[in-house]
């Protein structure tokens, strides 16, 4: 027979499964510094490939930054990659949540209009952010 204790401890696996690979990833940022050129970590292969910046482009650096405390540089490097960061976080818990008290808890990934929103923005994102001059230049990372 499962307790409470132990079906709450069986339902949080997946949470902190996903809470261990993402300290993983975070490590290897941290130590990995994409901020320092020819560091270990891998450059985008379309702005490799392409000379352009995909919507990623600035990921691992607005991470970095953001586990060094500084949201400026964070913002600079992607900003909707930061406003992801914060998405993904109200996700993540409110799912743990969810799990913890046995029932599901609607998020915003949940809402009709997310997956539309979430493609439409990462589009102007993408074209936005390759507007060669002035102030969209200054997107270029």
């Amino acid at each position: 027979m499962v307790t409470h204790q132990g079906a709450v401890r069986l339902s949080l696996g997946a949470p902190l499964a996903v809470a261990a690979a993402t300290t993983l990833v975070c490590a290897a940022i941290w130590v990995g510094d994409p901020t320092t050129p020819n560091g270990p970590l891998p450059v985008c292969p379309t702005k490799a490939l392409l000379g352009i910046d995909c919507p990623g482009c600035g990921s691992l650096r607005m991470l970095y930054s953001l586990m060094h405390g500084d949201l400026l540089a964070a913002a600079r490097f992607n900003a909707l990659g930061l406003a992801a960061v914060g998405l993904l976080v109200w996700a993540y818990l409110a799912w743990t949540y969810g799990r913890v008290v046995g029932r599901r808890v609607r998020g915003w990934q949940h809402h009709r209009w997310a997956a539309f929103a979430t493609l439409s923005l990462v589009m102007i994102w993408f074209v936005v952010r390759n507007i060669p001059f002035a102030p969209f230049s200054a997107l270029f990372v």
